[in-house]
């Protein structure tokens, strides 16, 4: 569990560019001809990513505050190898074996983290501190609850031991 002050969408967001900068230690570091300023640079950037990132993870906060909309998975096939793509696409670039359009590298190395945030964990903050409030986030949705035998008939298959688990567990 998160400790309270980064359970915040904004501070995930901070969080996310803090990580993001970290990975960006060894290309900052080693590629270029500039050895001396590279810790500045490198600093500097730290800063940007923390606070852009900061500052969409508390946009989508509002907007989700605002919206009311639930949470939603995002594209894990998409979203996930993004950073990575990045990273690769960063080290290609600052070693200039190929030069890249910038806007593209960091496109691909900031937009899962306040994709992630904006879809998915900022609505699941918002519900879980409506349920902690006492709130009923769920008022006027209406149920897709079907009838507990037929599913368990339809889970279970010919395995009369787990149809019978799952009957029991849906009565009570």
């Amino acid at each position: 569990m998160l400790p309270l002050w980064l359970s915040h969408p904004a501070n995930i967001g901070a969080f996310y560019g803090l990580l993001v900068s970290i990975a960006l230690l060894l290309p900052y570091r080693f590629a270029g001809d500039d050895t001396d300023a590279w810790l500045a640079n490198w600093v500097f950037h730290t800063s940007i990513l923390m606070v852009a990132c900061l500052l969409l993870g508390f946009s989508s906060l509002l907007l989700i505050r605002w919206s009311k909309r639930f949470p939603m998975t995002p594209p894990r096939l998409l979203l996930y190898p993004m950073p990575f793509v990045g990273m690769a696409l960063l080290t290609i670039s600052r070693t200039d074996l190929v030069n890249l359009p910038m806007w593209v590298v960091w496109l691909l190395l900031l937009l899962p983290g306040p994709m992630y945030v904006h879809l998915s964990w900022a609505p699941r903050w918002r519900l879980l501190c409506m349920l902690e409030d006492g709130r009923d986030p769920f008022i006027g949705i209406e149920s897709k609850h079907s009838e507990p035998n037929e599913d368990a008939a339809t889970l279970a298959g010919d395995d009369d031991e787990l149809r019978s688990v799952v009957e029991e567990y849906a009565e009570e």
